[in-house]
């Protein structure tokens, strides 16, 4: 019965789930920076670099992000779907979502991994 409801026939239950899947993730990320912050109280620019300088810590944020963009992605365009409907415009703006997230992905990456 599970299976059947994550199949391609219904395709939006899983989307649906990976949705809350982001939401959840994103969520205990923001508990965890939450902690973080209230333990150390970074003030100055120094303080906040050293909070993002452990690899975890990045990898955490990194996932936090990914997962942010993940979830506009999912959000994005089943709005598009329902309530864009010619053809070429619902394309055109779901490429235009995708390049955008998709260079937001690349330059979080590179924020990042610059930070040492």
């Amino acid at each position: 019965m599970v299976d059947r409801l994550f199949s391609r026939k219904y395709s939006g239950m899983r989307h649906w789930l990976l949705q809350r899947l982001t939401a959840v993730l994103m969520t205990l990320y923001l508990m965890l920076l939450g902690a973080l912050l209230f333990a150390q109280h970074p003030t100055q620019y120094t303080a906040w670099k050293a909070l993002l300088s452990p690899l975890w810590l990045r990898g955490a944020t990194l996932l936090f992000l990914l997962s942010l963009f993940f979830h506009a992605w999912l959000g994005v365009r089943d709005i598009f779907n329902d309530y864009v409907h010619p053809l070429v415009l619902r394309s055109f703006l779901h490429g235009a979502v995708a390049i955008t997230l998709i260079a937001y992905s690349v330059w979080s990456v590179n924020i990042l991994w610059s930070v040492r």
